[in-house]
């Protein structure tokens, strides 16, 4: 709405994502489920993506019992251009339309205890496929759609490590790790990201990112203990303090922000 008097604005409702059509990716994971639930819990229609493994379309039957609107779970593989256009697909037989991508997949897990200099390239191509080539599959299959048919909100996860390098203090005494693929797949989800803000703007879809850090997950004690000091609110996140920001840049009360990066990081970068 053109205006400058704020009480023609409802800013309540700027935040509503009634009847929107949400694709999440990753969907079962630990930040995944958060998206999920606070994105059906404001009122969307929640396609939650995963690897078959994780049970995807059980997951969408309980939101949809919780929340008592159409969900629907798509088993797929984001690397996987097939995989991606059978999840449009899907997605448009059930709904008609996209309104919102969030691509929350990752993939580091395998790579955690294995020093840089013995990195393979099978593993390095591992990690490069999921989270860099599967962010691109689904921007380029599904945000395509949205160009061309109105808009729409999509939302790419960095990394603490794509805006920072790994404070190899963090680890010490522990069995964690962070590898160097996942650092430089992550650099590249930031860069796409914002070249994408750019090249769609004026097909009215925002690309933004959200960048969380340290989300817990009952990590060792060690662990928990390096963090607090390197952190300045001295503790790890929770999954469900990452998905307000979802909210926001998926919702009307972001409709000026876009190629913005999110830092939900407890102000791990700002010393």
């Amino acid at each position: 709405m053109r205006t400058t008097d704020p009480t023609q604005i409802d800013f309540r409702k700027k935040f509503e994502l009634n009847d929107k059509v949400v694709v999440i990716t990753g969907a079962c994971g630990l930040v995944g489920r958060a998206f999920c639930e606070a994105a059906a819990q404001f009122g969307a229609h929640v396609v939650a993506a995963d690897i078959p493994q994780s049970n995807p379309a059980d997951y969408a039957a309980q939101l949809e019992e919780r929340h008592g609107r159409p969900m629907l779970g798509v088993a797929l593989d984001v690397s996987s251009r097939e995989g991606v256009n059978g999840l449009k697909d899907a997605v448009l037989d059930k709904f008609g339309r996209i309104d919102g991508l969030v691509n929350g997949h990752q993939n580091k897990s395998h790579l955690i205890f294995e020093p840089f200099e013995e990195v393979s390239d099978d593993n390095w191509d591992t990690v490069v496929h999921i989270n860099l080539k599967g962010t691109f599959l689904t921007c380029q299959v599904l945000g395509a759609w949205m160009a061309d048919n109105g808009g729409g909100s999509i939302i790419n996860i960095p990394s603490t490590y794509s805006v920072v390098a790994p404070n190899q203090n963090l680890y010490k005494g522990t069995s964690l790790g962070c590898p160097a693929a996942y650092s430089a797949s992550k650099g590249g989800v930031d860069a796409l990201s914002r070249y994408l803000a750019s090249y769609w703007a004026q097909k009215k879809v925002r690309v933004n990112m959200i960048t969380p850090h340290g989300v817990w997950n009952n990590h060792e004690e060690q662990f928990e203990q390096n963090f607090a000091r390197f952190s300045p609110m001295e503790r790890l996140s929770y999954n469900h303090e990452v998905a307000g920001a979802l909210i926001y840049l998926l919702s009307d009360a972001s409709s000026y922000v876009t190629g913005d990066n999110m830092l939900v990081e407890g102000g791990w970068t700002v010393w």
